[in-house]
């Protein structure tokens, strides 16, 4: 998989992927990223890329040209162009799974209030958003969302079965864990942690698991209690 970041700040994206385990995984060539300047793209002498609203309002807009050229210069015929903003569909856990199969992602990151809308309506393969509030730009959105996607790309993660575990999987969020010492600060591991009946974990996991979705997302609907 490759990744594309179309974004008027790449210096604070790059050293993210400096690091743990997604530097060793675009080592190992399991993905790929690349930072794509989109100012470059302007033909504003003064490299500018973005101007008022037509019809009044607050603050400036990305102007489409430089954007467009930006795309067009990076899309294939394999590629998948996200843009980021908060008006759209919140992504979740399931778009992580499906976007990891893509080929080509393009994300493209948004600053001051927005994109020009024929943008989105003439580019955009999906529209997502990282969550119910606003951000200075879409850069920590696109890297939020990366970082999500490429651990559901088969050899990234050291230990495959972690990804069965974790919160979102069967629509829960993930049980409590432990480790040792048994007892810390008066708090003790629950008992049926520690006698090895893998049946009876399991069991307790699901049940820890559904009382911390009900407490911290009520809005989720548990679709089949055991």
């Amino acid at each position: 998989m490759k990744i594309t970041f179309l974004t008027l700040f790449p210096d604070i994206m790059r050293c993210y992927f400096s690091d743990s385990i997604l530097k060793r995984a675009i080592e190992r060539g399991l993905f790929s990223v690349e930072f794509v300047d989109f100012r470059d793209f302007s033909k504003d002498r003064y490299m500018k890329v973005d101007k008022p609203k037509v019809g009044g309002g607050a603050g400036m807009l990305l102007e489409p040209q430089p954007l467009a050229d930006a795309i067009e210069a990076v899309r294939t015929s394999d590629s998948w162009v996200i843009f980021l903003t908060p008006v759209a569909k919140r992504f979740v856990q399931n778009d992580a799974k499906r976007l990891a199969k893509k080929r080509h992602l393009i994300f493209v990151c948004g600053r001051y209030e927005g994109f020009d809308e024929r943008l989105i309506e003439i580019y955009a393969d999906e529209v997502l958003s990282l969550g119910d509030f606003v951000l200075t730009g879409g850069e920590l959105a696109a890297m939020a969302m990366t970082d999500a996607i490429v651990r559901n790309i088969p050899g990234v993660l050291g230990n495959e079965a972690s990804l069965a575990e974790e919160s979102f999987e069967e629509g829960l969020l993930e049980a409590p864990a432990f480790t040792k010492p048994d007892e810390f600060r008066g708090r003790v591991i629950v008992k049926e942690f520690l006698k090895g009946n893998h049946s009876k974990i399991s069991a307790l996991k699901y049940d820890m698991a559904v009382a911390r979705t009900k407490y911290y997302r009520p809005d989720k609907r548990i679709a089949d209690e055991k």
